[in-house]
């Protein structure tokens, strides 16, 4: 009798631990997307920049793959969240412009009926969470990040805000916390340090469960502005400064009103301090593989790193001395590929070869089916997106994109289109009746200086009548004169 107790409690003991083998391997993998801020292709050493060192971004894409030909949603910030979040190019998702909400704190909200990638993955059981800059909708709007498929919200709200380094508050969920020493005069508490804080929180609070965390962050977005700690004075003296700096705005006591939130600080050494930044950056995406080690998840964690869009000029940033656009044409608010071309990299242990480089024309509207992929769930409704998981594996046949268009309602609107080799861009679309349609090959000619349009009416032709075809008029982003506004 006591033989078969033993035996009984043997196979218990092995059943058990079966069990637990089988629930440990069927778990699905926690899927974290960090979004720099206005940081160009050439931004990072792993793309090319050598007047300084991102050295756990490069760590990441030695353990990954990195992509060549990758695509942000638009060239400004809410537009490219909005594809990114829906699946949809701008020619069809809900937010086309940084459209400010002057009566109040916050952008044009995303309407309700859109559905974002957070939402899908709570579908497959991911707890997500969103740290950093939304842009989306204003607290308490339909398009606000708790309502539109996030767990947890923590960040800046409102763009105008993230142009604030030193708030006087973030917002938590939808209440206001309130920021040790900060007001429209004081810098004491860094808000980007604290929402770091947050996202590293989150992963270890769910560290048992699939998570997913959008870490949305601010650098190196203007103003230009860091704390006077070791990483600024590792920089500072090792670049050629302006002599006669145009001073546009201290933190004063008129700080809070509406008109100064639209400039931005002074800075005396902004070189060093954009430097300074992008390499805070760089930390934090240190920290974040280092607390998945710690945890022991990191070879069931995705980690995604992207630009929202190209190089800025603003507050005194210098792309054309730091090569941040990796000599493409064009930057922040353009439609040439310095505008709109992202570095990507992603890791993925035991599922995407570590060291590996792709080619694979892609674009922010296919993070969502791919997440949607790796998750299990279905997408019943149409987008715009392709999942490109099969690049990542390296299992099954990777679909390609017929096309991908964008378009930007601002700058007297602008439309383009990569269909293969061949790139179309049409600007001043308000502004220039029957607006010439620019044509480049982008096999000999990535830097779009020679416009062979003349050259290919075949190709023009047929990349207009896709144009044409892919543009949903929006009364609230109108592209053209004649739609509403």
């Amino acid at each position: 009798m006591k033989v078969l107790v033993a035996i009984v409690f043997l196979l218990l003991i092995i059943f058990t631990s079966c069990s637990e083998t089988s629930i440990k391997k069927q778990k699905k993998p926690n899927i974290i997307y960090i979004l720099a801020d206005d940081a160009g292709y050439g931004d990072f050493s792993c793309y090319g920049q050598t007047a300084f060192q991102t050295p756990n971004i490069d760590k990441l894409a030695q353990q990954g793959m990195k992509f060549t030909q990758h695509y942000c949603g638009a060239s400004v910030c809410a537009p490219s969240r909005s594809t990114l979040m829906t699946g949809l190019h701008t020619g069809h998702t809900a937010i086309r412009g940084n459209r400010e909400l002057k009566d109040r704190e916050g952008q044009l909200p995303m309407a309700a009926e859109y559905v974002t990638v957070a939402e899908l993955l709570k579908k497959a059981g991911y707890v997500t969470g969103a740290f950093g800059k939304w842009g989306l909708g204003f607290i308490g709007s339909e398009g606000d990040a708790i309502n539109q498929g996030f767990d947890v919200f923590y960040g800046y709200n409102c763009q105008r805000m993230a142009h604030r380094y030193y708030p006087p508050y973030l917002w938590d969920n939808d209440e206001k916390d309130f920021l040790d020493g900060n007001d429209w005069k004081h810098t004491v508490t860094y808000a980007p340090d604290v929402i770091q804080e947050k996202t590293l929180a989150f992963i270890e609070d769910n560290k048992n469960k699939p998570f997913f965390a959008y870490v949305p962050l601010i650098q190196p977005h203007a103003e230009l502005l860091v704390p006077e700690d070791s990483i600024f004075l590792k920089f500072k003296g090792k670049f050629e400064e302006p002599k006669n700096y145009k001073e546009i705005q201290r933190y004063g006591s008129d700080y809070g009103s509406d008109i100064v939130l639209e400039k931005y600080c002074y800075q005396k050494y902004p070189k060093a301090t954009f430097v300074s930044m992008i390499y805070r950056m760089d930390v934090y995406v240190g920290q974040i593989m280092a607390k998945l080690e710690e945890l022991g998840i990191a070879d069931n964690t995705i980690i995604m790193f992207a630009s929202d869009n190209g190089p800025h000029d603003a507050g005194g940033a210098n792309p054309v001395y730091f090569n941040s656009a990796a000599g493409f044409r064009g930057m922040k608010r353009d439609l040439y590929e310095g505008g709109i071309r992202t570095p990507f990299i992603v890791k993925w242990p035991a599922k995407v070869k570590a060291g590996t480089q792709s080619d694979h024309v892609s674009a922010f509207w296919d993070f969502l089916p791919t997440c949607a992929d790796i998750a299990g769930v279905n997408i019943d409704h149409s987008i715009d997106g392709i999942s490109f998981l099969p690049t990542l594996t390296g299992a099954g046949v990777q679909k390609k994109h017929d096309f991908l268009y964008w378009e930007f309602a601002h700058k007297g609107g602008k439309q383009a289109l990569r269909m293969g080799q061949w790139k179309a861009v049409i600007n001043k679309i308000n502004s220039t009746k029957n607006a010439k349609l620019e044509l480049y090959n982008l096999n000999e000619d990535k830097e779009e200086t020679n416009d062979v349009a003349a050259d290919y009416p075949g190709v023009v032709e047929k990349m207009k009548q896709t144009i044409v075809e892919q543009h949903v008029s929006s009364n609230l982003f109108p592209l053209f004169k004649e739609e509403v506004q």
